[in-house]
Protein backbone atom coordinates (compact mmCIF):
# COMPACT_ATOMS: atom_id res chain seq x y z
CA UNK A 1 0.00 0.00 0.00
CA UNK A 2 1.22 3.64 -0.93
CA UNK A 3 1.90 6.52 1.58
CA UNK A 4 -1.27 8.03 3.11
CA UNK A 5 -2.44 11.07 0.48
CA UNK A 6 -2.94 14.32 2.32
CA UNK A 7 -4.68 17.38 1.19
CA UNK A 8 -3.41 19.95 -1.24
CA UNK A 9 -5.50 23.08 0.40
CA UNK A 10 -7.60 24.01 3.35
CA UNK A 11 -11.22 23.48 2.45
CA UNK A 12 -11.69 26.89 4.35
CA UNK A 13 -9.16 29.39 2.98
CA UNK A 14 -7.56 27.76 0.17
CA UNK A 15 -4.08 27.98 1.63
CA UNK A 16 -1.42 25.64 1.13
CA UNK A 17 0.08 26.40 4.72
CA UNK A 18 -1.21 22.77 6.51
CA UNK A 19 0.37 20.19 9.16
CA UNK A 20 -1.04 17.21 10.36
CA UNK A 21 -2.85 17.89 13.68
CA UNK A 22 -2.01 15.58 16.73
CA UNK A 23 -5.50 14.93 17.63
CA UNK A 24 -5.33 11.45 15.02
CA UNK A 25 -5.71 10.24 11.68
CA UNK A 26 -6.34 12.60 8.55
CA UNK A 27 -7.10 15.27 11.31
CA UNK A 28 -5.07 18.50 9.72
CA UNK A 29 -4.41 22.00 10.63
CA UNK A 30 -4.25 25.40 8.63
CA UNK A 31 -1.89 27.65 9.96
CA UNK A 32 -3.21 30.06 7.96
CA UNK A 33 -6.63 30.48 9.07
CA UNK A 34 -6.35 29.22 12.30
CA UNK A 35 -8.15 25.97 11.66
CA UNK A 36 -8.55 22.22 12.19
CA UNK A 37 -10.49 19.68 10.09
CA UNK A 38 -10.50 16.13 9.32
CA UNK A 39 -10.54 13.96 6.35
CA UNK A 40 -12.49 10.71 6.32
CA UNK A 41 -12.83 7.86 3.54
CA UNK A 42 -16.30 6.98 3.25
CA UNK A 43 -15.52 4.03 0.68
CA UNK A 44 -17.00 3.43 -3.09
CA UNK A 45 -20.20 4.18 -4.80
CA UNK A 46 -22.24 1.24 -5.56
CA UNK A 47 -23.23 2.76 -8.97
CA UNK A 48 -19.38 2.17 -10.41
CA UNK A 49 -18.45 3.92 -13.47
CA UNK A 50 -21.47 4.15 -16.32
CA UNK A 51 -21.05 4.16 -20.25
CA UNK A 52 -22.73 7.94 -19.40
CA UNK A 53 -19.31 8.57 -17.79
CA UNK A 54 -16.97 7.32 -20.17
CA UNK A 55 -15.52 9.17 -22.63
CA UNK A 56 -14.85 6.13 -25.29
CA UNK A 57 -16.31 6.89 -28.89
CA UNK A 58 -16.37 10.44 -28.43
CA UNK A 59 -13.76 11.14 -30.89
CA UNK A 60 -11.34 12.87 -28.41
Amino acid sequence: MSERAAPFHCPYCGDEDLRPNETGHGAWECHSCNRAFQLKYLGLLSRGLTANNSTEGEGI
